[in-house]
């Protein structure tokens, strides 16, 4: 597929599709995130990215994030058809209330796929398309370096994991479920439970035991329902998180109680994000300052600053300062006070040029 891109390109070709419209029960798809990354790469090793345009044309791609991925991996373009066709016949069957024409739901979808990557790119600082498209701002957690190296090369993969075998066993296996014979009704869809839990499906946090432990140790106030809680948590956060994959490694011999840091001291280190008021409530806001402050450690008031009455609060005890050690500020486009600059350990100035 590479040397075919390649090629296409050096034949003057201007556009290339990368399509999956093809796949059947004789076809199994690659994976259009993959395909559109080897490509991209391979183009820019031989010097002729910038002459062509990639367009995917995929039924995968369904969800903003899709959407991101395809864009930061080098899409110029992207055709979800499958969502459209699906779209296309909730209208035939009478679905959609109140009743659109196909026109109104394909530019409805285009809509909100737009305005959610805006949303993408606001969160990572990028106001324009452009510059997110190909900056492959991700981090991949759970590739192994092959295919990291073949189809996203930049991309961070600290803990490695699949492989392109392991990889196409689980399209092999997708492609059985569409399109193998057997018995029963083909056309009831798992779902894995991606979104919601699913029993047997992808595992969540917020699992049903989870959330019923955790309610009954807050009704009951009871140690043992609480250690219940604690133990169903710890053991979700093994199938959910990295960290549920870590285990304490126990030194042979204890260390002297004076060798280890106080509690008091680690804190100092500690700091909040920063959090403009107004993204967050007065209530919130301010109560991370107390809380930051009462421990010992710093909070951030995000830019704008903060009221000017928290900045009276210096002659009440340290438990009772609402505000923060650390302002991020826009002086200009805020209209920040001197007093609200003065008074705090350290204060950046964030200039928009």
């Amino acid at each position: 597929m590479c040397q075919e891109a390649e090629a296409a390109a050096r034949n003057g070709a201007k556009i290339i599709i990368l399509s999956d419209r093809d796949a059947g029960k004789t076809r199994v798809p690659v994976s259009s995130l993959m395909a559109l990354g080897a490509v991209h790469h391979h183009l820019i090793r031989c010097f002729m990215r910038t002459q062509v345009a990639l367009i995917v044309e995929t039924g995968e791609a369904r969800e903003v994030h899709h959407f991101c991925c395809l864009l930061g991996y080098g899409a110029d373009a992207i055709c979800p058809y499958l969502v459209m066709e699906i779209l296309g016949k909730l209208r035939e069957q009478g679905l959609l209330d109140p009743p659109l024409t196909d026109g109104q739901i394909f530019d409805n979808m285009i809509s909100a796929c737009s305005r959610g990557i805006a949303k993408v790119m606001a969160k990572m600082g990028i106001s324009t398309l452009q510059s997110y498209k190909g900056a492959q701002i991700f981090e991949a957690v759970g590739l192994g370096v092959d295919v990291v190296e073949r189809c996203f090369d930049g991309t961070p993969s600290r803990i490695g994991g699949a492989n392109f075998a392991i990889l196409a066993e689980e399209a092999l296996q997708r492609h059985w479920q569409a399109f193998a014979d057997r018995e029963g009704d083909n056309r009831l869809v798992s779902n894995p439970g991606f979104y919601q839990w699913r029993d047997g499906g992808e595992k969540h946090i917020n699992d049903p035991i989870n959330i019923a432990n955790l309610q009954e140790a807050a009704r009951s106030k009871s140690e043992h329902a609480y250690a219940k809680f604690v133990e169903s948590a710890e053991n979700i956060s093994q199938h959910c998180t990295l960290r549920g994959q870590l285990e304490l490694r126990w030194a042979a011999q204890a260390i002297d109680i004076a060798e280890v840091e106080s509690a008091a001291s680690i804190v100092k280190r500690f700091a909040t994000g920063a959090m403009s008021l107004g993204s967050i409530s007065r209530e919130t806001h301010e109560t991370l300052a107390r809380a930051m402050n009462r421990i010992g450690a710093k909070s951030n008031s995000g830019e704008g600053g903060e009221e000017l009455r928290r900045l009276l609060d210096d002659e009440v005890p340290t438990e009772s300062i609402r505000s923060a050690a650390y302002r991020l500020t826009e002086p200009v486009k805020l209209g920040c006070h001197s007093q609200c600059c003065a008074e705090r350990d350290q204060c950046p100035l964030s200039l928009d040029l």
